[in-house]
């Protein structure tokens, strides 16, 4: 035991103290936040962010002129030019592009120099539509403002019946919380599994475990490395994590101190009221910075947060010591990282099934037959179970999945072990699946 905890305290000093583990460490949780405040800016101020388009019309069906509405990146210009002389020179004018739309409303085109996007094209689809029917409704005697209302989307708030009585379901908060820990997941047992696997190479070829494996066996060498890579990625998790919580508070602080204050919003909310308007409820909520912090709360309040982020470091672990055993003897069986390849594709193939079943089948049915079943198995487990957990899994379900999972791990490291001991000290020989189940079968 003691040579094993000599090799995982080398394995975990030795990637703790480099550079690129600090930085990365450090540079990542402000790189993730960046790229969420990123995202939620473009999506805020991407009709602003826009190249204006300029569009000629010329409509000779006379039904839109006048009523074709402008948008911040779209502006109509109306012509009563003809179409086939307009045709050459529009580009002159300074008109991205030509809309032509015929007497009889049919083969309307739209003509430009480049491509045309189809979010283009389907604005200005969308405007043609709306003008078209309110005018087909006015025709056939139907009033739209009565048609509107009838046609008002109904919404729904789930609720979840617990010991404590009826409560929000925050499905979306599921579906968030779900998703990002099954993708982290996918994502560490590539990446550290890969460091095992990068670093048993490493050793081979330098001959250094030669020197290692006089003093002690195969299986605490494997081993030593697994668990020493696996608390560096433990460690780098709860400094992730805790960077994260401390550069979310202190921006959510800013923000609340620098956002109008509420005399300015009062007064908008006046004017809205005098002027007729009034916004939704929960836009209402969303435009005071206090308001927004309440539903943020709420929605974080209601996650589990020991429960969720335990069995995230249980599946975490668990996985990675499955996989990095499997990636170790895959290591161990070649010279060199270009003959991996043929190894690693049977290997990752159930964690990316998973993980691709899990974006469509799983999270919109994670109580269905397959998804606890694949709960279940150790090699998709931890994937699987850590979209269901948000959702709710009995407390049976959890248990079984976990002890499965841990007997997967023992049974998996023996596996790897037997290949690992033989492998480690072969050199300039091209291992095939034929020479793993050899090597699986000598004995000791």
């Amino acid at each position: 035991m003691n040579k094993i905890l000599l090799i995982i305290q080398r394995e975990y000093l030795s990637r703790v103290k480099k550079k690129s583990f600090i930085v990365l460490t450090f540079l990542v949780p402000v790189l993730f936040i960046g790229m969420f405040a990123l995202i939620a800016f473009i999506a805020v101020k991407g009709n602003e962010m826009g190249e204006e388009k300029k569009i000629e019309v010329i409509d000779e069906s006379g039904l839109f002129a006048g009523k074709l509405k402008n948008s911040s990146t779209m502006t109509y210009i109306y012509t009563t030019a003809n179409y086939e002389t307009e045709k050459t020179k529009f580009k002159k004018e300074g008109y991205q592009y030509l809309l032509h739309i015929p007497a009889s409303q049919e083969n309307i085109e739209l003509l430009s120099e480049k491509n045309p996007s189809a979010i283009t094209i389907d604005a200005i689809e969308g405007n043609l539509s709306r003008i078209a029917e309110a005018s087909r409704l006015k025709d056939a005697g139907i009033d739209t403002a009565v048609l509107a209302k009838a046609q008002k989307r109904i919404s729904i708030k789930a609720l979840q019946m617990t010991e404590a009585g009826a409560k929000d379901a925050q499905t979306y908060t599921a579906y968030a919380v779900g998703f990002l820990s099954a993708f982290l997941i996918y994502i560490c047992l590539l990446i550290y599994g890969t460091q095992v696997m990068r670093g048993v190479i490493e050793e081979k070829v330098s001959r250094i475990v030669e020197v290692i494996i006089s003093s002690v066996r195969p299986m605490q060498l494997m081993l030593g490395k697994i668990i020493g890579v696996g608390l560096v990625g433990l460690t780098q998790f709860v400094l992730w994590i805790l960077l994260t919580v401390l550069l979310t508070v202190g921006g959510g602080s800013f923000i609340a101190k620098n956002a109008a204050p509420q005399q300015q919003l009062a007064q908008i909310e006046h004017i809205q009221n005098k002027a007729g308007v009034k916004g939704s409820t929960q836009m209402q909520k969303l435009q005071r910075p206090e308001g927004a912090a309440q539903e943020i709360m709420k929605s974080i309040e209601s996650i589990p947060v020991t429960y969720t982020v335990s069995c995230f470091l249980f599946y975490f672990l668990f996985g990675y010591l499955i996989y990095s055993a499997l990636f170790a003897a895959v290591g161990s069986a070649v010279d060199n990282e270009t003959e991996t390849q043929q190894f690693i594709f049977p290997v990752t193939l159930p964690i990316i099934f998973t993980f691709a079943l899990a974006q469509t089948f799983i999270i919109n049915n994670p109580d269905s037959p397959l998804s606890v079943w694949l709960s279940m198995i150790p090699f998709t487990s931890p994937i699987a179970m850590m979209i269901r957990i948000p959702f709710g899994v009995p407390a049976w379900q959890l248990a079984l999945s976990m002890a499965l999972l841990v007997g997967g791990f023992l049974l998996t490291a023996w596996a790897a072990a037997r290949i690992y001991r033989v492998g480690i000290l072969m050199y300039g020989k091209k291992a095939s699946y034929k020479e793993l189940l050899k090597w699986f079968m000598y004995r000791e």
